[in-house]
């Protein structure tokens, strides 16, 4: 099973995800050619929600497609809107499965479940600006880990 993971940045600027949409939809199709067929997603607000949508819809042309979400804890989506809740349900219910790293918040869960996905993954897609975060410790643990890298 090949398989690929993503990690980006929570916030998106309205003019970036039109562009991301294009570019993810033009990555995940490139690598289904190349027999790349399950996804790891860690479910956070922003470019995680843009990429497991990404997934899903493609899932309507490319039935092989697999969404595995790796979420770090229970409730992870707490403190989220209303409408970010509601759109964070739908891609839980549509996943091919999901996997809760921990039952409630710890001050490791979100490293862990960064781990995991790049652990379980051969390529990563990236949304990375070069900001200090999670997703530049994401980043660089798949390249310490020689995945593949894809910088969107």
């Amino acid at each position: 099973m090949k398989s690929c993971c993503f990690t980006g940045h929570r916030i998106l600027a309205n003019a970036d995800i039109t562009t991301l949409e294009k570019k993810l939809t033009e990555t995940i199709r490139t690598l289904y050619e190349e027999g790349i067929t399950h996804y790891y997603c860690g479910g956070a607000i922003g470019f995680d929600t843009l990429a497991a949508c990404m997934v899903l819809q493609l899932k309507e042309s490319l039935p092989d497609l697999r969404l595995h979400m790796i979420l770090p804890c229970r409730g992870q989506d707490k403190k989220w809107t209303f409408s970010q809740k509601q759109s964070y349900a739908r891609i839980l219910q549509a996943a091919d499965d999901t996997l809760f790293l921990a039952e409630s918040y710890d001050s490791g869960c979100m490293r862990r479940r960064n781990r995991y996905l790049v652990d379980h993954a051969d390529v990563c897609i990236a949304h990375y600006k070069g900001t200090p975060g999670g997703t530049a410790y994401t980043v660089n643990y798949a390249y310490q880990n020689g995945l593949r890298m894809i910088i969107l």
